[in-house]
């Protein structure tokens, strides 16, 4: 396919781009806790801009201490902080990417844990997730702080960035001020459409005075805040046309606020582009060159969304963080060695507001965020190394320690590759799964790994390969809890449910409401199955990312799911069970078949038979401890780029 429309270049203002592909800003805390940018940031940007994007947006970057939404953002509300954007646009410009930084300022979405205060905002109005109670600014308050973005936007030029962007959408300040959702004032930056659009616009001319009026000024707005009384697409395209009036060079056009969070960093129960309508709208009202974004996955979909106008360029988004060499691959005609975004949101956003993580990665490509400490390098010794298992742990270090140099062989017991990851992507949404999937096996093909499907290994074969290194990655099956009745001939597996190997008839009791037993019942519910859910924990889906429970759980109350929580099965008799609810037995009866849902089990029995019997061992993923996907490619990349 005909990918040239991609790599023609635009203008924004004066600043030319060399092709249509956009790395968005998104937050990844790998900035330095003082706000300066980090040598981690540095090697994330410098591997997007070696990658061949066109233009990157530098994350969303404060203009005020009080105004952080992550504890490490990256700054620029004071001189001392032009250094390093000077050493992040310097490394940059070396590939001949464009650069600019996000001015920004949280608002009332952040929290006094991040900041050590209390939250400022157009109006006492609480963000709807974080539910902290704002302060109102003063009047003169909002005239200092449109000083500060300006202020801000001149410490960037003078870094040598290409351009700046004002943050207007995601309901932070600026979209505050915008939308009569969030805004409640009184005074001439409330009230009517010309007043709440006052902040944005003398935001946009303060800039402009001190920056001048040659330095490109790009504005990111939400088409539609997607909440009650939230701005909707009619007047932001209203409001796109005073932006451009007030001399702003590029719109960059998204929905959403923190209470609609869902459609701001969709999973994949939202399909490729679909906010692509609000850009398209956006373009209609507007002359300068349009940002649109959305799940942009595929070069053919951002070939088509160009084509057909609804964008000029276009932001990947996570597809970034999954592939950073993602446009050079299509450049190159590549196109099965691009990485694939599987919109799971684990890495990204899952690990942001994970205390113990705090960092961006991607499940599917570990090297995000560590750009600097893992490589793919040629290996100083080639080996030999025998995997056995090919879910998604032993397909990445397969195909990495290839890549290395390694002679690699993977033994896997099943006819097809994926182990419980395969499994997994059967339910509703998840589908995307197997792309990773595809893409694991072609780059492993492509790297020389002899693949030996079907074939479940024992010890004597495995040594008989004599091999320098054994990764064990045999994965976990179903756990079978203790229960009396179990043996019962109406008790199946999730997995032998979501495989297909059982008719589940019509009345359907899943036993668990983790991750796998909703998505189970989700599943059985999508054809028409009559499921009840008993889950021993207060509620159901802990396990599962938000975003992907906003919409399992609005799919699971579509098909009348019956739920029980805090409920324990006790004993399986025939068709019923005997369970105890809230410190009461109670019974549920009348099912066809009983789901097992409740965990899984390591499966390890080589370890033992080959240890001491190969030079290197190794055990990983849910072998060495059950956990998820991310974690076993993790581990699989991190062994493959020691050896």
């Amino acid at each position: 396919m005909d990918f040239k429309v991609l790599f023609s270049p635009i203008r924004i203002g004066n600043m030319e781009v060399p092709n249509r592909f956009v790395v968005p800003p998104m937050g990844t805390n790998l900035g330095n806790p003082d706000g300066t940018i980090s040598q981690e940031m540095i090697d994330y940007w410098e591997a997007r801009a070696k990658g061949g994007w066109g233009l990157i947006i530098v994350e969303v970057t404060a203009v005020d201490p009080l105004g952080k939404a992550i504890p490490f953002q990256p700054c620029l509300f004071d001189d001392s902080f032009i250094p390093s954007f000077k050493k992040l646009a310097d490394t940059v410009h070396r590939y001949g990417t464009k650069i600019a930084v996000q001015l920004h300022h949280a608002g009332r979405q952040t929290s006094s844990q991040i900041m050590g205060e209390q939250p400022v905002a157009p109006s006492p109005v609480p963000c709807l997730v974080s539910k902290e109670m704002p302060r109102e600014l003063s009047t003169g308050e909002v005239y200092e702080m449109i000083e500060k973005f300006g202020d801000a936007a001149l410490r960037a030029r003078k870094a040598g960035l290409d351009a700046i962007e004002v943050h207007g959408a995601h309901g932070y300040l600026i979209g505050q001020f915008m939308s009569p959702h969030s805004n409640k004032r009184v005074d001439e930056f409330g009230g009517s459409f010309h007043n709440r659009m006052r902040f944005p616009v003398e935001v946009v001319r303060n800039i402009r005075r001190k920056v001048g009026g040659a330095f490109p000024v790009i504005f990111r707005i939400s088409g539609d805040e997607r909440v009650t009384g939230g701005i909707n697409i009619e007047e932001s395209r209203a409001a796109a046309r005073v932006l451009e009036d007030a001399g702003v060079d590029a719109l960059h056009v998204s929905v959403g606020v923190y209470g609609s969070m869902q459609y701001i960093i969709p999973p994949a129960d939202i399909p490729p582009g679909f906010l692509l309508p609000y850009s398209e709208e956006i373009k209609k009202a507007v002359s300068v060159p349009v940002i649109g974004v959305g799940r942009i996955n595929h070069p053919a979909l951002a070939k088509d969304a160009i084509l057909s106008g609804k964008a000029d360029l276009l932001s990947w988004g996570r597809q970034s963080l999954a592939d950073p060499e993602t446009p050079n691959k299509v450049a190159a005609g590549l196109i099965e060695d691009i990485s694939p975004c599987i919109a799971c949101n684990q890495g990204c956003v899952g690990y942001i507001f994970d205390p113990d993580k705090m960092k961006a990665t991607c499940l599917v490509n570990p090297f995000c965020g560590r750009e600097g400490k893992m490589k793919i390098e040629p290996a100083v010794k080639k080996k030999k190394l025998v995997i056995i298992g090919g879910g998604p742990g032993g397909l990445e270090a397969a195909w990495v320690a290839a890549a290395r140099g390694h002679s690699v062989l993977l033994f896997e017991k099943e006819s097809v590759p994926g182990g419980q990851f395969r499994v997994g992507a059967i339910a509703p949404a998840k589908q995307e799964i197997t792309k990773s999937i595809s893409f694991y096996t072609h780059m492993g093909r492509k790297y020389g790994v002899d693949f030996r499907f079907g074939v479940e290994a024992k010890a004597e074969q495995i040594i008989a390969e004599k091999p320098d290194v054994v990764i064990i990655a045999t994965g976990a099956e179903a756990s079978i809890p203790d229960i009396p009745g179990i043996d019962n001939p109406k008790v199946v597996t999730s997995t032998e449910i979501l495989l297909g190997l059982k008719d589940p008839g019509t009345r359907v009791l899943v036993i668990g409401g983790g991750m796998v037993g909703s998505e189970t019942a989700d599943l059985l519910g999508e054809h028409g199955h009559e499921v009840t859910i008993a889950e021993m924990s207060p509620e159901i889906g802990r396990d599962v990312q938000e975003s992907v429970r906003y919409f399992l759980f609005r799919r699971l109350k579509k098909y009348k799911t019956t739920i029980y929580t805090n409920t324990t099965v006790k004993e399986i008799t025939n068709d019923s069970v005997r369970a105890e609810k809230d410190g009461e037995e109670i019974e549920l009866r009348g099912f066809d078949t009983i789901v097992i849902a409740v965990g899984a089990t390591s499966v390890n029995t080589l370890e033992r038979e080959l240890d001491g019997k190969v030079p290197e061992l190794y055990v990983i993923g849910d072998a060495s401890e059950t956990r998820k996907a991310i974690d076993a490619i993790e581990e699989g990349a991190s062994i493959a780029i020691r050896l």
